[in-house]
């Protein structure tokens, strides 16, 4: 074959080859285009994540029962410009299920209360649709500042007055706590939002609850004559006590038992302690009146303090040290780096002159101090008995001092041998007394409204403890003088006067105390306002 033919028959190879390849490659991309017409296309869902400002009116129009929350609601979408908060391109935020749950579950938190429109939340979320609803949104921000009101806040600080409690309220932002829970939601269980008191009554109020759904306690019936039980003394009113603190863990079983032996003597003491008696064995009508309080009305009481400690700053226990007092337990508590250092019975203000809840800084001790008589007593009892006896001032180491009366220092003050001053509007102050025996009994409202101290020696050693000028002995002796000495603290010291009627202790026992200024009531009233 000459080179002529040769190269011929290589050019027909050559397309040869090349109609092949084309003929392959066109059938290879009508199968792929078979194979793409075949599959079915994606329903790609395209949506915005924020809406119009005017539909909050709208939703506002349509639920008007929870306007109340409006201008938070309003305050929280001005500051994510109207996006959606619950919702993400995923869908509906974790968060969401949790505040719904939480809703769900109120009671839990001492808080009994109404949902409105919770059957449309309720239907609305059954749905679960990825894509934003603006009513769910709303509902869900609503719901959110419902919860963290009822729970975290409390009632209005406006009713503050009308409860007459002037203790410091936490503040916290509801609109940026949510952010923070938008990314942790395990945020919401934490218990550092309230004192640790909180979650001690929390675990009570579910013991208190379990008890009342087994039927509660049966009141104890005693006969028209009952005087008292004694030790070793045996009735089948023995055995319905026993019973009774069985039911509230005072003891450990319930034997059945008609005679007050050694175990139920134990018991009696405990429930005693733990009711603000004096601690003895003998049970009188007042003891068993006292276990007949119903169950509900126990439960209530502690929901009522709840709510209290719903007020507290919780920042109050990190404090170096500070100075409690509870008006119902009459009993004063002195903190340093979070440990009691020193309890002492007090005496405080009676109805007519309650001592006031607030809170003050400890900045002076006077030792052997003049009492400066307040205008309202003077115009009330020191003049009226001046009429009846001119001798009545020197009688009573008392002398006039600039339009005023005071009373020199000495064993016969009224303020004792010293004062713990912390600058207050209300004139209130801790200190000592001459009538030692007031402290010997179980209900301590006998002052014009100041608080009297049983162990001052004790309370001023330990706040000066740590200035080496003021020793035992110097502070012994100041407060001997019988002239007014002035002491100034290095560092004051915060004082707090509280009102709780219900205080679990650190044994985790619960504490019931006499609502001596009927202050439970009240507050349990304005919480069902707030339904």
């Amino acid at each position: 074959m000459d080179n002529k033919v040769m190269k011929r028959a290589k050019g027909y190879g050559f397309l040869v080859i090349i109609l092949v390849m084309g003929i392959s490659l066109t059938s290879w991309f009508c199968d792929k285009k078979k194979d793409v017409a075949l599959t079915p296309k994606k329903k790609v869902e395209s949506f915005v994540l924020s809406f119009d400002s005017t539909l909050v009116s709208s939703f506002y129009a349509k639920y008007p029962k929870l306007i109340l929350y409006k201008k938070q609601v309003v305050s929280m979408y001005e500051k994510n410009s109207f996006d959606f908060v619950w919702y993400d391109k995923k869908g509906r935020k974790e968060t969401a299920d949790v505040i719904y749950n939480k809703i769900n579950n109120l009671y839990q938190e001492g808080i009994q209360t109404k949902l409105p429109y919770k059957e449309t939340l309720d239907r609305l979320l059954q749905k679960n649709e990825a894509k934003p609803d603006i009513d769910t949104e709303l509902f869900l921000s609503n719901y959110y500042f419902f919860y963290v009101n009822k729970t975290l806040q409390g009632i209005d600080s406006t009713k503050m007055k009308e409860l007459e409690w002037y203790l410091p309220r936490k503040k916290q932002s509801y609109v940026g706590y949510l952010d923070s829970l938008l990314i942790d939601p395990k945020l919401i269980d934490s218990k550092e939002q309230h004192i640790a008191q909180y979650y001690k009554l929390k675990t009570v109020l579910q013991k208190y609850r379990d008890i009342e759904q087994k039927g509660g306690w049966d009141s104890i019936a005693v006969p028209s004559d009952f005087k008292s039980i004694k030790p070793g003394d045996s009735s089948t009113v023995v055995a319905k006590i026993r019973t009774r603190l069985f039911q509230t863990g005072d003891i450990a079983e319930d034997s059945g038992r008609q005679l007050y032996g050694f175990a139920l003597q134990q018991a009696v003491l405990k429930y005693k302690k733990r009711n603000g008696f004096t601690l003895d064995k003998t049970i009188l009508p007042k003891h068993i009146n006292e276990m007949n309080v119903p169950i509900s009305e126990r439960i209530r009481t502690i929901m009522v303090n709840m709510e209290r400690c719903r007020w507290v700053a919780t920042d109050l226990g990190k404090a170096k040290e500070f100075i409690v007092v509870n008006i119902p337990s009459y009993r004063l508590n002195y903190f340093k780096e979070g440990k009691v250092v020193l309890t002492s019975k007090v005496v405080v203000g009676t109805t007519m002159n309650k001592t006031v809840i607030f809170s003050g800084m400890m900045s002076h001790i006077v030792f052997s101090p003049y009492w400066n008589v307040t205008p309202h007593i003077i115009k009330t009892e020191i003049l009226p008995a001046i009429k009846k006896d001119k001798n009545y001032l020197a009688n009573h180491n008392m002398e006039w001092n600039n339009g005023n009366v005071r009373q020199k220092p000495g064993p016969r003050n009224s303020l004792g041998l010293v004062k713990f001053l912390f600058p207050n509007s209300n004139n209130i102050y801790l200190h000592d007394t001459p009538s030692k025996s007031l402290f010997t009994s179980e209900k301590r409202a006998f002052s014009h409204g100041c608080i009297r101290v049983e162990k001052p020696t004790e309370l001023a050693n330990l706040i000066l403890e740590s200035d080496p000028y003021w020793t035992p002995e110097r502070i012994e002796k100041a407060m001997h003088k019988k002239k007014e000495t002035w002491c100034t603290l290095k560092e004051k010291i915060p004082v707090y006067i509280g009102y709780f009627t219900a205080f679990v202790d650190d044994e985790g026992d619960i504490n019931f105390y006499k609502d001596i200024y009927e202050k439970d009531a009240q507050l349990a009233a304005m919480l069902v306002e707030e339904l």
